[in-house]
């Protein structure tokens, strides 16, 4: 039996880099001693979103991973207080800005970092004027509360993503996300598709999943607005969701795993037993056309 305890946070960003991590260190102190052995912040909780509208004086908020603050200030914190922590930041890497999440394990290790690789762009969530695509490939990372896998945010409508962690061994499915309003369309409420999406990947792997989401009405130097849905939530291997935020609240939720009993549900299932890699190229191609049909 592998028990472990893992909690999703959620707050609201502000402008203020301290005072963003003020709360957040104070969630993840608060879910420590809730019993959490991993905990998950959600998407850039370090600032406000700067990504709603383009303006180049955003990219002084990113650091070199070495040096940045952020990951400095929280691998302390994972160290101290005994608990795995994803911590996303707005890294500069030379010339190239990336929206990367780093590892830490229980004991404070850097096990490494993740880069998000499907940079979104949109009215509100214009990500690609700041952000390069990520070039570190998906990955897992064995951890004191089990193989993880994680992606960022746009990351998680893409069921290939979660597929290719689970082949590699994940054992649960993270996602640190910002996401709410559409301002192309102000009357659509996308947040159970949201929902719905990530469920499926825990159904589908057969595996727990946790969202972290932001929270509160956050505006551009220009006057435009992004209001985030918060409704963070853990979802369990049958893709049911066992612990949910509201919209506007503040806090956190637990949930606690056997992943040696879910690793037996994955097996008795035989959905990786019953791949058929082989025909799935189409998977490989961007518009749908395999070789056999002219390429």
């Amino acid at each position: 039996m592998r028990k472990i305890t893992a909690a999703i946070t959620q707050m609201a960003s502000t402008q203020s880099w301290a005072g963003n991590c003020d709360k957040a260190e104070a969630l993840v102190r608060q879910a420590a001693e809730q019993g959490a052995g991993l905990v998950l912040l959600q998407e850039l909780f370090d600032a406000d979103y700067f990504c709603i509208e383009q303006h180049v004086r955003f990219f002084a908020g990113a650091h070199e991973l070495d040096r940045h603050p952020t990951v400095q200030r929280f691998g302390a914190l994972a160290r101290e207080l005994g608990v795995v922590l994803p911590v996303s930041v707005f890294e500069r890497a030379g010339p190239a800005h990336y929206n990367t999440t780093v590892i830490f394990d229980a004991d404070g290790t850097n096990l490494g970092f993740y880069r998000k690789s499907h940079i979104q762009d949109g009215r509100g969530y214009q990500e690609k004027f700041y952000f390069s695509p990520g070039d570190t490939g998906f990955k897992v990372w064995d951890t004191a509360a089990g193989r993880i896998g994680l992606g960022i945010c746009w990351d998680q409508w893409f069921p290939e993503v979660a597929r290719v962690m689970a082949l590699m061994g994940a054992e649960m499915l993270l996602y640190p996300t910002a996401i709410g309003s559409e301002p192309g369309s102000p009357d659509y409420d996308s947040s159970n598709h949201w929902q719905n999406t990530m469920r499926g990947h825990a159904a589908a792997n057969i595996m727990p999943l946790l969202a972290s989401n932001r929270i509160g009405r956050e505006v551009a130097p220009d006057g435009r607005s992004d209001t985030f849905y918060g409704r963070s939530f853990i979802a369990d291997p049958h893709g049911e969701k066992i612990a949910e935020m509201s919209r506007i609240e503040e806090g956190l939720r637990l949930a606690s795993f056997d992943l040696d009993e879910i690793a037996e549900l994955r097996r008795t299932w035989g959905v990786f037993r019953d791949r058929r890699p082989e025909l799935y190229g189409t998977l490989l191609t961007i518009d749908g056309r395999t070789r056999r049909e002219g390429l």
